[in-house]
């Protein structure tokens, strides 16, 4: 999770929201990502997204088999939804995001039964450090009258 938050340093620099995120694979990280919406204008840039992208590179496959995600913060509907469809066995995150979660704050898709498959969720890993992480960074926006 340390290294996830360290990513999540590097989408901040970038005027990002400061989420970060690793993919492990047999104890060794073999993707990382960050936010890069802005830095990208891609609203799909999000972290999870770009390190199961990097790490299906990685594999070779787009079924994460054995991948573990951590992520400094709950995912949304697409980044879940992608965790679902990369059929990721566990992922593993910092905060809650209750206004956008969908690993069970909002909404629950990564253990909805109606999906083909199942995500593991493991939460609240550092979840006061990636949490202050976000915190500091909208106290910084809103001192700069930026939305």
């Amino acid at each position: 999770m340390r290294a996830a938050l360290a990513e999540a340093e590097n989408a901040s620099a970038l005027g990002d929201v400061p989420v970060g995120a690793v993919a492990v694979l047999e104890g060794q990280i073999i993707a990382r990502g960050y936010n890069r919406k802005e830095a990208d204008n891609d609203p799909t840039a999000h972290a999870e997204i770009i390190a199961m992208r990097s790490a299906a590179a990685v594999t070779g496959s787009w079924r994460l088999d054995g991948v573990t995600l951590y992520c400094t913060l709950e995912p949304c509907a697409m980044c879940a939804g992608a965790m679902v469809q990369a059929r990721l066995p566990l992922l593993v995150y910092a905060a809650d995001d209750p206004k956008a979660g969908a690993g069970g704050s909002v909404m629950d898709l990564l253990a909805h039964t109606e999906l083909n498959h199942r995500v593991e969720v493991v939460r609240g890993i550092l979840a006061e450090e990636a949490a202050e992480q976000l915190r500091a960074f909208f106290r910084e926006l809103r001192r700069q009258g930026k939305k």
